[in-house]
């Protein structure tokens, strides 16, 4: 990447990114921001699941495959085959909280995690848990080794149904009931991450060939979405919410202000949150810079495929 700076090395962390790239339209923004930035060693992208959610779309049987595909083709758009490792997570969620799913993305998560490497690692999860819930019940040693940030989950203190978490609710509890640190951006959180496509053609689409795919693969899902989904309220027509975005803006500048240390709650059997216990403790966002992480992602892309 061509940016006119970098960062002292002992700034920098390790990070792999746990993706349902093609779910929809916004985990894209969020692996292009992180691709190019100079803080990250990016050490690997999963393809993640999204079986619950598919049948609601109607878009594809293997969700996992359509994921993996998805994340192979932003790399070959920016030229970057073969210098981040992709590896295929579950194809489906776990069927209990004592039964892992296993995959090579979840098998890469362990590898990472007990590597001999002083960089901190941060696992960011854009869909569903299943992979992290699984390298977990499949070797414990790495709860103290990583640190998980998780778009997903209703708002507080209540909770409610929230599409990833739908995806996979017992891999949400085995994390919550885990020693892994966990960063939670619940549904309210990531959702003010709001952008108008107009302000996409103008700051994302003239930016290189990954800048333009970006921009028409989320017109396209648009326009696709509005007869596919029966749902007069979403999408909105002209407007998007890139709420994957904060798993990459809370690691540049992680808002000591923005969060909460709350006692880790159990999901129960529709979606909300059960409060029983006071000694697990999370993470929890209530507030995400939305200029600071969207203009990020824009001088980024601008720096790098702009005629400067």
């Amino acid at each position: 990447m061509k940016l006119p700076f970098d960062i002292p090395e002992n700034k920098k962390v390790r990070l792999m990114i746990n993706t349902d790239a093609k779910n929809e339209a916004d985990d894209q923004f969020a692996i292009v921001h992180a691709l190019l930035t100079p803080r990250f060693k990016n050490k690997g992208i999963i393809a993640a699941n999204y079986s619950n959610g598919a049948a609601m779309f109607n878009r594809t049987e293997n969700s996992m495959q359509a994921s993996y595909d998805e994340i192979e083709k932003v790399l070959s758009i920016m030229n970057l085959n073969g210098h981040v490792p992709v590896y295929k997570g579950a194809k489906k969620p776990i069927s209990d909280e004592t039964t892992p799913e296993r995959s090579e993305g979840a098998e890469a998560i362990i590898r990472e995690a007990l590597a001999d490497d002083p960089a901190p690692l941060y696992v960011v999860f854009l869909g569903p848990l299943t992979d992290l819930a699984s390298a977990y019940l499949m070797e414990p040693k790495i709860a103290d080794k990583l640190t998980a940030v998780w778009i997903g989950g209703g708002p507080w203190p209540a909770g409610g149904w929230e599409f990833n978490l739908f995806n996979d609710p017992h891999a949400a509890n085995v994390v919550l009931q885990s020693k892994i640190e966990l960063w939670q951006v619940p549904q309210n959180v990531y959702a003010t991450l709001r952008v108008s496509i107009a302000e996409l053609a103008y700051k994302v689409k003239p930016y290189g060939e990954i800048g333009n795919y970006l921009y028409q693969q989320l017109v396209d899902f648009n326009d696709w979405a509005a007869t596919a989904i029966l749902d007069i309220s979403w999408p909105k027509g002209e407007t998007w919410c890139l709420g994957d975005s904060p798993a990459i803006s809370l690691l540049l500048d992680d808002h000591d202000s923005g969060y909460e240390i709350k006692p880790a709650p159990r999901i129960t059997n529709n979606f909300h949150y059960e409060h029983y216990q006071n000694e697990r403790m999370i993470r929890v966002y209530h507030y995400v810079d939305s200029r600071y992480t969207l203009e990020d992602m824009f001088a980024k892309l601008a720096l790098n495929y702009g005629k400067y």
